[in-house]
């Protein structure tokens, strides 16, 4: 008779276990309650970095020690933005909720790629509650996904397909189909990679100047559309964006959505994080123009504060959705009753069959924070952008580099780029506040993104102090004494 183990992955003593687990919870909330006494970001030690150099593991080891070094090793040397002083990148900070959330949908490890089961409904109120929220019709589409980047690249795929019908799955796109997509010189480098792995090319991607307010200029836009037809190409996609990375700007959404409707283009939103501000009463009525869209990618781990990670792509037309993924295999053959029911599965409406449980901890985010508390949060980061706009502006050794629109601000210290890259790396090493820079006009800015919920004043401070501080010192140190 042939023999087999009898071993398991799960503890030989659960209460030990339970034990363990507790302190590992109790150490996340220990951390969180007290992210202001840590810093937000510090250099790896060559011997922590030196830790995870280790060959591969053989024997079994021991879940106090595994967490010993976690603690000691990983946590204090994570990015930091769940710190209240980071404003380097468009980064959500999480929240305690969020956190457990998680854990109970890593304990179900449910694959949400299809099937009868409750973790697909879940998934499908979502889909609801975005409709709702965009005031998108009942046959809308919508779906999960990592992030942005792969919600970008399923709406041009549906726009290809709309275009060229869902032969194009099978034939691919022959020499002369010479398709052409616009976006702004701002757009996230998400959108080209859209076009390069769609098989359009980069090269058919028109990237569109800025008027002075760093939207998309739309007289360029039309005067794009209406060459390339001249030249015999077929325009097809336009993708605008709500939240720029650079300054946070949000191209004019209506008069874009006209041009699109008159040209008949897909109207596509890279929404990343802005488009969720439809959730504040006072940001909504800057993305007039968003209903309109064909399809809109977002992200709720960025302004909806939902744990890395959880993005989101919302298809007008569910049906061209459909067509534009839907594989029928023997593997996944449905039934009426059973596990296999519940036709069509998410693994209908993206390249993913193997899918967490993404929509739990957004559920759970909306669930117990309400969309108006979420608003409010999402207000407030703007608010405290503006309150650091009026910082600088008060102060004559910083200047100001592009309009405010929503939550980010660009500003540098008045001396040369050398100095103000200088600032920013000093700021970071620091632990005091985590900047990023860019560049705006030709001049490199410090950029300081406001999407964490913890954010306060005293930190938008503390930023302003610190570079002051810290461009005088390097300053002095550097022999300058005299502005650019």
């Amino acid at each position: 008779m042939l023999k087999t183990s009898e071993e398991t992955l799960d503890p030989e003593n659960w209460q030990d276990f339970r034990l363990q687990g507790h302190q590992m919870l109790d150490d996340m909330f220990d951390y969180l309650e007290n992210l202001r006494a840590r810093p937000v970001w510090q250099p790896i030690p060559d011997q922590v970095r030196e830790v995870f150099h280790q060959p591969l593991p053989a024997r079994p080891g021991d879940l106090r020690e595994a967490h010993a070094t976690f603690m000691r090793d990983v946590l204090p040397y994570a990015i930091g933005n769940a710190h209240p002083g980071f404003m380097g990148w468009v980064h959500g900070g999480g929240t305690p909720v969020g956190m457990l959330a998680e854990m109970l949908s890593a304990g179900l490890n449910a694959n949400l790629g299809g099937r009868e089961q409750i973790p697909v409904e879940v998934e499908r109120q979502l889909v609801r509650w975005v409709r709702e929220l965009f005031a998108f019709p009942e046959t809308a589409s919508g779906l999960f996904v990592t992030g942005t980047s792969m919600a970008n690249l399923i709406s041009v795929l549906v726009a290809r397909t709309s275009v060229l019908g869902k032969g194009v799955r099978q034939a691919g796109l022959s020499s002369a189909c010479r398709l052409t997509a616009y976006t702004s010189v701002s757009a996230h480098v998400s959108i080209a990679q859209a076009m390069d792995m769609a098989g359009i090319g980069t090269e058919a991607l028109r990237k569109i100047p800025l008027n002075d307010q760093f939207q998309m200029d739309t007289a360029a836009l039309e005067a794009a559309i209406a060459a390339d037809k001249q030249a015999g190409m077929t325009p097809f996609l336009i993708a605008a964006t709500a939240g720029t990375v650079d300054v946070g700007a949000i191209d004019p959404l209506a008069s874009i959505a006209d041009i699109a409707e008159r040209c008949g283009l897909w109207f596509h939103v890279d929404g990343a994080y802005g488009a969720l501000g439809m959730l504040a009463a006072d940001i909504a009525p800057l993305l007039q123009g968003l209903a309109r869209a064909d399809s809109i990618a977002f992200d709720f781990h960025k302004w909806g504060q939902v744990p890395y990670d959880a993005g989101f792509v919302l298809v007008r037309d569910g049906a061209l959705h459909y067509s534009t993924f839907a594989s029928p295999a023997a593997y996944l053959q449905r039934e009426a009753r059973g596990m296999a029911a519940g036709s069509p599965w998410p693994c209908d409406f993206g390249p993913d069959l193997s899918r967490g449980f993404r929509a739990l901890k957004t559920w759970f985010t909306l669930q117990v924070y309400g969309s108006q508390k979420l608003g409010r949060v999402i207000s407030n980061t703007c608010a405290l952008a503006r309150y650091l706009r009026q910082r600088i502006e008060s102060e004559a050794k910083l200047e100001l580099l592009a309009p405010v629109a929503l939550n980010i601000v660009c500003f540098r210290y008045r001396s040369s780029d050398r100095i103000n890259a200088d600032i920013v790396v000093a700021i970071q090493e620091s632990g005091i506040a985590a900047p990023s820079t860019t560049t705006i006009n030709g001049q490199l800015a410090i950029r300081a993104a406001i999407v964490n919920h913890r954010t306060k004043t005293c930190d938008i401070d503390a930023l302003i102090d610190a570079t002051l501080s810290f461009g005088a010192d390097i300053e002095r140190q550097a022999g300058q004494g005299t502005h650019e």
